[in-house]
């Protein structure tokens, strides 16, 4: 931000020394002070509305098309609807006493769940069971 705003500074500076060459090189007349900062002064209302509305512009980011949950995979898998709760909460990056605690349910219920989940999905690990699940557009 700051290296843009000192380039920009030094290019109103050589404008400046350009505008000087002109009226010394072209006019017989000379052009009165004023008149250089109100260029200047111009250059630098233009600058600060394009940087305002460059720094100011909400950033879209595209994440791809919207992904269909597959939910005959989820009952081929035999996937129960608490079992699936849980594996969302453990996209979301909760812990087990977090998903307990959201649930309504006992930590090792959730460990109950958790090592179900790992079983139909033939993973070791939670990354590794959350990866599985969306690549087989079980969660989003």
């Amino acid at each position: 931000m700051y290296r843009t705003v000192l380039i920009y500074g030094i290019a109103m500076g050589v404008l400046v020394a350009l505008l000087k060459y002109v009226e010394y090189s072209f006019f017989v007349r000379n052009i009165p002070l004023e008149i250089y900062i109100g260029i200047v002064a111009a250059g630098f209302v233009v600058l600060g509305i394009w940087a305002g509305r460059k720094l100011a512009s909400p950033k879209v980011v595209r994440l791809g098309p919207e992904v269909e949950i597959d939910l005959k995979e989820v009952e081929r898998l035999g996937i129960s609807k608490r079992e699936y709760e849980v594996l969302e909460l453990i996209a979301e990056g909760l812990s087990n006493q977090e998903i307990a605690d959201k649930l309504f349910v006992s930590a090792s219920t959730v460990k109950t769940h958790t090592s179900n989940l790992f079983a139909k999905l033939d993973a070791r690990r939670r990354t590794q069971a959350v990866q599985i699940a969306k690549e087989l557009h079980l969660i989003r």
